[in-house]
């Protein structure tokens, strides 16, 4: 066993060597040597790629993966051996001083290596290194721990009352109680050991909570998948310079080593990470043959295809033809989701008196991102703070409804069921996209208070039913032509939402072809009641959605004038000499987020005049409801006036767009002379 160990040196010596571990090594030698100051531990990091090394040796190889503590100390002899030869630090004096922290940069991709956070038996006694992915949904502050610790025997006479024998290292899953005690005793002389104190090193210490990515389709308000599943959480330890590298809600890899650690009679399934990785799924590289050969048929117009994509959707929910403007306004939300800072988000309020058609209408839609959550009534939208169940005491934060959806959709329900400080911080995080988690220092075990602030990258979607609304409070009688009583909403937060939809069918006279839909959908809900159904499957939208939001589109210059030209005239034409101009500042940002979605569900690259003209029609349609007609004058349904039942009307309705395009220019010009806009008539 010995001549094993001494050739496994030698092997690990030489991938240093090749893979220039030992040139990172070197320098970070330099760096305890420079310093000149004696450590109880010197601490390394190895980066292992097991291909390499087991290409070089398949003993070592295998050694690291199944056997990563032991293997550690291969290494560490190593490294000993070549800080005595070569003198690079001073200070050192036995090899006890040396920790190794070995870092695989993967895998093998083989069933053996992957610990499933929702397949059971969950493997945690075998330590080590497995590959295992989820979400972080909880989150503890960065609390201290003890790295290495320096012991020295108690009895004067006793050759290890000095010196550096006895060095206590943390190993993985190992509590604080298991690195520093009272009851160490010396080899020699039986003695008790006791810490030298100002040797003491100190690390940077997260607890997060992960859960199988799974638990999304669980949080989603409908699904075709009828499959049963169990999910548990799995604690995470990250420590020193991974500490902070995970943000709540996200997606991600980890490989490490699983422990259990016993908290009193409670023991907990938990794994020390080594390395971290933010998973980025990847998009569908085209979309279906069905709706490329519609994209082919409809190439002759800008607006045809979202029409039809808008007229067709979800005919397993509601008829094709129906709520069309509603359904197009879905779908621009849904490709204008993505996990980036500062992205354009479209969050869309819808109006209405058929609340439980718009409920099915929304749960339908979630589940065409991988993050679309439905939010439950008695969970919380943002994070809140509690104590952290692992001993510590220290403050742990959970990401709820809204950080789940991040990069998707956070459905919210009815907006008027929700009380004034949610409708607030609700309001709050429209406007910043973030929300601050304050947490109170005293309560946690800290001197001071933290106030912790989390990025929101979601779209909201809600609904107000304006029958329970109207019941509430007393409606006012000076309102102008077009618009709705919304003053059971505070203003600011209407303004918040990107888009106001009120829908088609008031409950007093639903459509025909609707309430046949209902009732056979009832009698039978699995039938599939169109042919699109059919030629246009839930997997093609799905496929397609995912396409399109990951498209990187561009402005066109006479796409930007007309935008700009819209707005200025609209701050001018909407306005009263008290309050000043009533369009806020977000407008524009809504207006430039709308004409991307419309050229992505396009499937373009480059925004055009006809995408402008599409998001300056449904958000005057939205102003409108707000506060009244402008000079612009757009009819009730500017989007969709009539119903699109073949060729022709696709045609008339081409024809009607491009009327209210010469329209819009004339208002343009006569409201903001200053903006240069594309005047040709065609």
């Amino acid at each position: 066993m010995h001549r094993e160990i001494q050739k496994m040196r030698e092997i690990a010596l030489v991938y240093l060597d090749r893979s220039g571990g030992l040139q990172k090594f070197v320098h970070d030698c330099k760096k305890y040597n420079d310093s000149k100051q004696s450590y109880a531990v010197y601490r390394f990091i190895v980066s292992i790629n097991p291909s390499d090394i087991a290409e070089l040796d398949a003993t070592l190889g295998n050694y690291i993966l199944h056997n990563p503590i032991q293997a550690a100390q291969i290494f560490q002899s190593v490294c000993f051996v070549a800080i005595k030869t070569l003198s690079l630090i001073e200070q050192l004096q036995t090899e006890a001083q040396i920790s190794i922290l070995l870092k695989p940069t993967h895998l093998p991709p083989l069933p053996s290596y992957i610990l499933s956070l929702s397949a059971f038996p969950f493997n945690y006694t075998s330590q080590r290194f497995y590959m295992s992915e989820g979400i972080a949904i909880a989150m503890g502050t960065v609390t201290k721990y003890t790295q290495g610790a320096r012991f020295l025997c108690t009895e004067e006479t006793c050759p290890f009352s000095e010196g550096f024998r006895y060095i206590r290292v943390h190993l993985p899953g190992a509590t604080e109680s298991a690195t520093v005690r009272s009851d160490f005793v010396c080899s020699l002389c039986s003695s008790p050991l006791q810490e030298d104190m100002k040797f003491r090193v100190l690390g940077d210490k997260q607890i997060v909570k992960m859960i199988d990515a799974k638990v999304l389709d669980a949080l989603k308000g409908y699904s075709n998948d009828k499959s049963h599943f169990r999910i548990q959480t799995l604690t995470v330890f990250l420590r020193d310079e991974l500490a902070s590298k995970m943000k709540i809600g996200n997606h991600y890899k980890i490989i490490g080593i699983p422990a259990c650690v016993q908290n009193g009679l409670q023991a907990t399934a938990c794994m020390e990470v080594s390395s971290i990785q933010l998973y980025k799924p990847n998009g569908p590289s085209s979309v279906s043959d069905s709706f490329k050969y519609l994209l082919s048929l409809t190439s002759s117009s800008c607006w045809s295809f979202t029409a039809i994509l808008a007229n067709i959707f979800a005919s397993q929910v509601v008829p094709p033809g129906t709520y069309n403007t509603l359904k197009l306004a879905i779908l621009l939300s849904l490709v204008q989701t993505c996990e980036e800072e500062n992205a354009d988000y479209l969050d869309l309020l819808i109006v209405t008196s058929d609340t439980l058609v718009i409920d099915r209408l929304l749960n339908y839609s979630l589940c065409l991102l991988p993050r679309g959550i439905r939010h439950p009534p008695s969970g919380e939208i943002f994070p809140s703070v509690s104590k952290d169940k692992h001993g510590t005491g220290s403050a742990c934060i959970h990401a709820c409804s809204a950080l789940l959806a991040k990069g998707g959709i956070c459905y919210i329900g009815d907006l008027s069921s929700y009380k004034k400080d949610k409708l607030e911080h609700l309001q709050s995080v429209l406007e910043s996209r973030t929300t601050t988690v304050f947490i109170p220092g005293k309560k946690y075990g800290e001197e001071a208070d933290q106030q912790v602030t989390i990025s929101v990258e979601t779209n909201f979607w809600s609904f107000v039913d304006v029958d329970s609304s109207s019941k509430k409070h007393i409606q006012k009688d000076n309102f102008l032509i077009g618009q709705m009583d919304m003053s059971l909403i505070p203003p600011n937060l209407l303004d918040g939402f990107g888009l106001l939809i009120y829908n088609e069918f008031p409950s007093c006279r639903l459509s025909s072809p609707l309430v046949q839909h209902i009732l056979k959908k009832a009698i039978n809900p699995e039938a599939m009641l169109y042919k699109v159904s059919q030629q246009f499957r839930m997997q093609d939208y799905e496929e397609l959605i995912l396409f399109a939001r990951n498209l990187h589109v561009e402005l066109s210059s006479e796409a930007e004038s007309l935008i700009q030209g819209y707005y200025v005239a609209s701050r001018r034409v909407r306005r009263d000499s008290i309050h000043g101009s009533t369009l806020s500042a977000s407008a524009l940002k809504i207006l430039i987020s709308l004409s991307k979605a419309h050229t992505k569900l396009s499937l373009r690259k480059y925004v055009l005049e006809e995408d402008a003209l599409i998001a300056i029609l449904l958000l005057e349609s939205s102003l409108t409801l707000k506060y009244g007609k402008s000079a612009l004058c757009i009819p009730p349904n500017p989007v969709f006036p009539f119903d699109l039942s073949d060729e022709n009307a696709l045609l008339q309705r081409d024809s009607y767009l491009m009327q209210c395009h010469h329209h819009l220019l004339q208002f343009v010009g006569a409201y903001s002379p200053g903006i240069h806009t594309n005047t040709n008539e065609e």
